[in-house]
């Protein structure tokens, strides 16, 4: 049987883009490891955000509209983003957060203990507690590496069709289903990062996209080979994947679940040092070779977005 190692990315679409950098970078401190434009759609932003390598696992992406219209969270969505953080790190992140004016909320699940809080656009996001998963080594503004978020931990499925997309979890993508604890299915895959995904047990009204909403969750597939392989099982088991689509720093296929959630998987290669160099990452606008002579153009549509040292932490 096949089986994925985790998450690859997520990607939600959000509001001013200078808030959004703000936010992912200057809050929560990952980094900006790729700032290009969404390929269908060249006047607006694609951001990327991660550990130093922008390694799969680690890789919030943002669709940002300043004027988009507010969406609804529920079912058919990823309703919750979870970042892991190294262990002892808890009482860093609230007063981090307390500091730079973040509401945030505590409880506990799956026996581990979690903070709670929501981006400026409303996106809901998770702070957890592991031992597992590498350190990253990306320090920005005033959070070092010792308390660096280290990638996914996971994410909390909304579907309207819960069985159904337990189903494709278990079935298709290998997840082993660990622990059920009042509403929610806990489901975990192989790697040591964004392994985790529970799923919401009852349906909630359906979601609605727009500014605040993941507009979808991809997950990883080792190579381009291993790719194929995975279109190929799509089709056998009666879903209709796309065709594959190039990304420049991955391929993915995308296909829409019974519960209403867009899956995609995506591959590790070949990975956001394609087109720069490593410590130059995030830096500068990067565009796929047929859009580059239409640079000027799309530049004079961007509002700013750069990585910023917050005010709270100079």
């Amino acid at each position: 049987m096949k089986h994925t190692t985790g998450i690859h990315h997520i990607t939600a679409i959000v509001g001013n883009p200078q808030e959004n950098v703000d936010f992912y970078s200057g809050v929560l401190g990952l980094r900006l490891v790729k700032k290009t434009v969404n390929f269908d759609d060249p006047g607006t932003y694609h951001l990327y955000f991660g550990n130093e390598e922008g390694a799969p696992g680690t890789i919030m992406t943002f669709f940002p509209w300043s004027n988009a219209h507010e969406g609804t969270i529920g079912s058919g969505q990823v309703g919750v983003t979870s970042f892991v953080i190294p262990e002892g790190s808890l009482s860093f992140w609230k007063k981090r957060l307390t500091k730079l004016n973040v509401e945030y909320g505590e409880m506990t699940r799956f026996g581990e203990d979690v903070l709670t809080f929501d981006d400026p656009h409303g996106l809901h996001i998770e702070l957890v507690e592991r031992e597992e998963g590498e350190r990253n080594t990306w320090n920005f503004g005033g959070v070092d590496t010792k308390h660096a978020i280290k990638g996914f931990a996971g994410a909390t499925l909304l579907t309207g069709k819960p069985d159904s997309t337990l189903k494709v979890l278990e079935e298709i993508f290998g997840f082993v289903r660990v622990a059920e604890e009042e509403d929610f299915v806990r489901l975990k895959s192989s790697d040591s990062i964004g392994n985790t995904i529970d799923v919401k047990k009852t349906p909630l009204s359906s979601g609605r996209m727009g500014s605040g909403t993941v507009h979808h969750i991809a997950f990883r597939a080792n190579d381009f080979s291993d790719h194929e392989e995975w279109r190929s099982l799509l089709e056998e088991k009666g879903y209709s994947p796309t065709p594959v689509v190039d990304r420049q720093y991955f391929n993915a296929i995308y296909f829409r679940e019974e519960g209403g959630i867009l899956f995609e998987i995506a591959t590790d290669p070949p990975g956001f040092a394609k087109d720069e160099n490593p410590e130059d990452m995030g830096k500068k606008l990067l565009l796929p070779p047929w859009l580059e002579e239409k640079r000027t153009q799309i530049e004079s549509v961007l509002e700013p977005a750069d990585a910023r040292v917050l005010k709270g932490d100079k």
